[in-house]
């Protein structure tokens, strides 16, 4: 936003400059018209190379953002992908623990129907 107000400041310090320099001119109207078109062809100077800059700094920034997207997007992933694997880790130590407890408990059930055919 401050280089549109840089060029702002531009376009309108070379208009009230050229518009005073007519009106306080000591030189022939020659000479004043060929200060006019030197300083019109400085303003423009100025006011490609403001745009230049102005143009070159919005490409760095929509690169640096890129990049900042990118780095998040790739961090968020790293972070999920972390995630799901403790995830699943941890349900197969649980799974496995299940599995423990009913081989525990299908060993007693066995062992009672042993008992109860016995008798």
């Amino acid at each position: 936003m401050s280089q549109n107000s840089n060029i702002l400041g531009v376009l309108l310090g070379t208009a009230v400059g050229v518009g005073i320099g007519m009106l306080f001119a000591p030189d022939k109207g020659s000479e004043t018209r060929k200060r006019i078109a030197e300083n019109a062809n400085a303003a423009k100077d100025t006011i490609l190379t403001e745009a230049d800059k102005l143009k070159s700094n919005v490409a760095v920034g929509a690169e640096n953002l890129r990049n900042k997207v990118a780095d998040t997007v790739a961090t968020k992933k790293a972070s999920l992908d972390s995630q799901l694997d403790t995830i699943v880790t941890d349900a197969s130590y649980k799974a496995d623990d299940i599995i423990t407890s009913l081989e525990r408990r299908l060993k007693i059930l066995k062992a009672k129907n042993k008992n109860l055919q016995s008798k």
